[in-house]
């Protein structure tokens, strides 16, 4: 796989700086039951990276001394890491509310048969990955059988009372290009989905976050197979907008590697970029929230993608107009 590193380092990104820090983003590790083509992680099942216990007790250790409100749980496949119900139950226990990055087939794999069912009882939040609402394009994407899965996880949800109008389970999908173009109108692909979903299966769901892919990791690298690399980077450059960056995750947000190491966005954590100044990059248990108050962001390059167009965050779209 090719490294695009390199490729990024010269940038002419925006000077961005911290706000109070809100959120943990935390990756639990690479093993996931898909590969998909847009994974900006590089996941699959033969991944075998996955947080210790020890980094766990860290993390919620950190979680209640910095007062953080929303634990942003990612992988690979999150539910596959063996401590994932109990980071759930210590984490809301504590008041903090869950994000889970959910896939939706692992929810239809036999191991995992209950765990739509204790993501409701502890109210989770779920943003579930749906890249298409047709068959034929989910499918190419993210393999054979997947779209058809999708849909079970999706049906089963809606059954527990996710997306439902009259449930605070919230259910949000998120949309990723297949190709190497931004995003479309993410207002007007909200409704596309809804209408679509609705009428041929019944599926509802409250938001959908239209999010931007990012040049590294295998997304990255089949750019720099097909010779596109450059020409993406420069449809990024070249769709910049300024009032995109007062919206930026990074600003109240940190990221926490497998190891429980950290940097400021998922996106830098693929690219081994740590935060500015540190040596060589901090741990989850050594951090003070206080303290990086203020400092300045690590950008690149690929910072671009966070603002081009209508911006893109693992929120969705930055412009308002799109909201």
């Amino acid at each position: 796989m090719h490294d695009t590193r390199p490729l990024l380092a010269n940038s002419d990104f925006p000077a961005i700086f911290r706000k109070p820090l809100e959120i943990l983003q935390v990756n639990l590790g690479y093993l996931c039951n898909l590969s998909c083509v847009h994974c900006h992680v590089n996941a699959g099942p033969k991944r075998t990276e996955l947080m210790s216990e020890g980094t766990l007790a860290q993390l919620l250790a950190f979680a209640e001394e910095a007062n953080i409100h929303t634990l942003d749980l990612t992988g690979g496949a999150p539910e596959m890491h063996p401590q994932f119900q109990y980071l759930v139950r210590a984490a809301r226990a504590r008041g903090i509310k869950v994000i889970d990055r959910c896939n939706l087939t692992i929810l239809e794999e036999p191991a995992y048969g209950g765990f739509a069912e204790f993501l409701a009882e502890q109210q989770v939040d779920i943003v579930a990955s749906l890249p298409c609402y047709l068959q034929e394009n989910v499918d190419k994407q993210r393999g054979k059988g997947v779209f058809q899965d999708s849909l079970a996880a999706l049906q089963r949800l809606n059954g527990l009372g996710y997306g439902q109008p009259d449930s605070s389970l919230q259910l949000n999908l998120v949309f990723n290009p297949q190709e190497a173009v931004l995003p479309p109108d993410q207002h007007n692909l909200e409704q596309a989905y809804k209408q679509h979903l609705h009428q041929h299966y019944g599926i509802v769901f409250n938001r959908l976050f239209a999010i931007a892919n990012m040049p590294i990791q295998r997304f990255g690298s089949m750019l720099v197979s097909q010779g596109r690399f450059e020409e993406y980077l420069s449809l990024l450059r070249d769709s910049f907008r300024a009032e995109n960056l007062a919206g930026l995750m990074c600003l109240n947000t940190i990221s926490v590697d497998w190891q429980g190491y950290v940097y400021d966005c998922d996106f830098n954590q693929m690219l081994a970029m740590p935060l500015p100044a540190s040596n060589p990059r901090p741990h989850i248990h050594e951090l003070n929230a206080a303290a990086i108050h203020g400092a300045a962001i690590a950008t690149a390059a690929h910072c671009y993608g966070c603002t081009a167009g209508q911006g893109s965050s693992c929120g969705g779209a930055l412009d308002a107009r799109s909201t």
